[in-house]
């Protein structure tokens, strides 16, 4: 098998959202940078992402949705009818100069993944992991769905048996809405309870195989170990998948400001390692995460985990300077940053009990697994 490739874009050095936006802040192109200075990135692994076709598009949203979306980046206003019917032009999913051509190419990203892994391999694609958008509509941060649109690819290219793990902070609503209903596809989400959208109940299957898992504020690493080793691991060894699309957001980590869960960043390589273990053919993509070190950190460490790398305890100079030199203005840990955001990649390890609703929770899904074969 090859080594694993990396999709980027030079695209994501852009800064299109306002400052206020969670969104504003650098996250693709600091990972492409941080893996560079430790020589994890060279050129033979590294793949630049082509943008999306509104064609390609259309193999999950509608047109009239991508039409609009195409009208707004060119026109840069939306009106009040489009912003109603479409969610462009909103808090969440502003009016910006790369609207269409980020998502579309992070979704081109996501479906050349899809290519790449046919035959099998591993590709990690950061860029990708926009679980919220709708068929017709923008939702949560998120133009478009290049999740949903990678795995419909992945049909398309003849794998059938498709299963989607998602350990971001919140529901996967949008890919649950797209494709719950397939009975060949296995759609597994740990979430944190109460938090938006407010979806993925532990008793809502989507109407087929999604298992969800609503987890609560604290959300610790021993309790992350015991949902990966008794119902991710279980589940994807039950359904026997083609392949899995795995969206690793690093907003499940202590330090983000749009959770309540307590993560290490350790905690998700450790679900990237086994879920690595249990497929020939995985795509990684990122997801949500708003704390620009955070995300750095934990979406570089799922590179060094895919590839096998060793981490060093403490960052080289060149890496720390490049760590240093990361701004989060807006926020009040970004004004007093502890050094080990910028001299480390691992956090310490985040230990603690496994809660009841935790065992309780995951005790439930186990019993619907059998089910789903």
């Amino acid at each position: 098998m090859t080594a694993p490739r990396f999709i980027g874009s030079e695209i994501y050095r852009a800064a299109p959202f306002g400052g206020h936006h969670p969104l504003a802040i650098p996250r693709v192109s600091t990972v492409m940078d941080l893996a560079r200075v430790v020589g994890w990135l060279p050129g033979s692994v590294y793949v630049n992402s082509p943008r999306a076709r509104p064609a390609a598009l259309m193999g999950f949203h509608t047109p009239d949705y991508v039409q609009a979306l195409l009208r707004a980046e060119a026109e840069g206003v939306v009106d009040e009818p489009t912003r109603v019917t479409y969610g462009l032009g909103t808090l969440s999913n502003p009016v910006h100069a790369l609207m269409y051509r980020r998502p579309a190419t992070s979704a081109g990203g996501a479906m050349l993944a899809a290519e790449m892994v046919r035959g099998g391999g591993v590709v990690h694609v950061p860029g990708a992991g926009t679980h919220h958008a709708m068929a017709a509509r923008a939702n949560g941060f998120c133009y478009l769905n290049d999740v949903v649109l990678a795995l419909l690819h992945l049909r398309r290219l003849g794998l059938r048996r498709l299963a989607y793990v998602d350990i971001d902070a919140h529901h996967c609503d949008g890919v649950q809405a797209g494709l719950g209903g397939d009975r060949d596809m296995l759609l597994i989400s740990v979430h944190e309870a109460g938090r938006w959208p407010f979806t993925g109940a532990l008793e809502d299957d989507g109407g087929g195989n999604a298992l969800n898992l609503p987890v609560p504020r604290g959300f610790n690493d021993s309790e992350m170990a015991h949902v990966r080793d008794r119902l991710i691991l279980p589940a994807l060894e039950a359904f026997r998948p083609e392949a899995i699309v795995l969206q690793c957001g690093a907003d499940a980590v202590l330090e983000d400001p749009l959770s309540r869960l307590a993560l290490s960043n350790g905690a998700h390589l450790a679900v990237v390692k086994a879920v690595q273990g249990m497929t020939d053919r995985l795509i990684v993509t990122g997801g949500g995460g708003y704390n620009p070190w955070s995300v750095a950190r934990c979406w570089t460490g799922v590179w060094a985990t895919l590839n096998g790398f060793d981490v060093p305890d403490r960052l080289p100079p060149d890496a720390v300077a490049l760590m240093d030199a990361l701004v989060w203005p807006r926020r009040a840990a970004g004004r007093n940053p502890p050094r080990a955001w910028f001299e480390t990649l691992l956090d310490a390890p985040r230990a603690g009990v496994v809660r009841p609703e935790v065992e309780t929770g995951v005790a439930v899904l186990r019993d619907r697994i059998a089910g789903m074969v």
